[in-house]
């Protein structure tokens, strides 16, 4: 029976499981933070509510809210938490906006930088692909003409969406391809 330990079957599933959590509160506290810094009540402020509401929907503790919502508002010291958004052109010619949240903007820069050259993909100077796209009440970026490319760079295109989703400091990904 060598190898078939219960326990250490859960313990593994459970590690992956509470890294994913992890990444998710993280991604979730730094919005907080952010919302907050424009008001620390989610009566008043609609970004901050919406952020509240994603982290009650991820099942994020109360606790953790409350001291992201504080930490936002100056009532406890923590690290200086600022928002990037950087443009980039991708395969086919799509154009991508990718919102963050860091802490170090020359390590964040560096890091989306060296990402996105491994999927085909150049990051550009800002204004260059946000012409395609215009923001929405809610703060997300929907594209004006929708474009269409070939499925090998859709692919690409995927591959580099789902690289850049998992890196800890990026919020959001938007493209303007169908």
């Amino acid at each position: 029976m060598s190898g078939h330990s219960k326990w250490s079957t859960i313990k593994h599933k459970k590690a992956a499981s509470d890294a994913k959590k992890g990444q998710v509160f993280s991604k979730l506290s730094k919005l907080i933070t952010i919302t907050a810094k424009k008001g620390g009540d989610p009566g008043s402020n609609f970004e901050l509510k919406y952020a509240v509401d994603q982290a009650k929907a991820a099942n994020m503790p109360s606790d953790k809210i409350e001291r992201a919502i504080k930490k936002g508002t100056g009532e406890l010291q923590g690290e200086k938490l600022e928002e990037v958004v950087y443009e980039a052109f991708g395969p086919g010619g799509s154009a991508l906006i990718i919102e963050g949240i860091t802490d170090n903007n020359n390590r964040t820069f560096n890091e989306i930088k060296h990402l996105v050259s491994q999927y085909n993909t150049k990051l550009a100077e800002q204004g260059s692909a946000s012409w395609a796209f215009e923001k929405t009440k809610t703060g997300e970026w929907k594209a004006k003409t929708p474009l269409d490319i070939s499925e090998s760079d859709k692919k690409q295109l995927m591959k580099a969406i789902d690289a850049l989703e998992e890196h800890d400091d990026i919020q959001n990904v938007y493209t303007n391809v169908l």
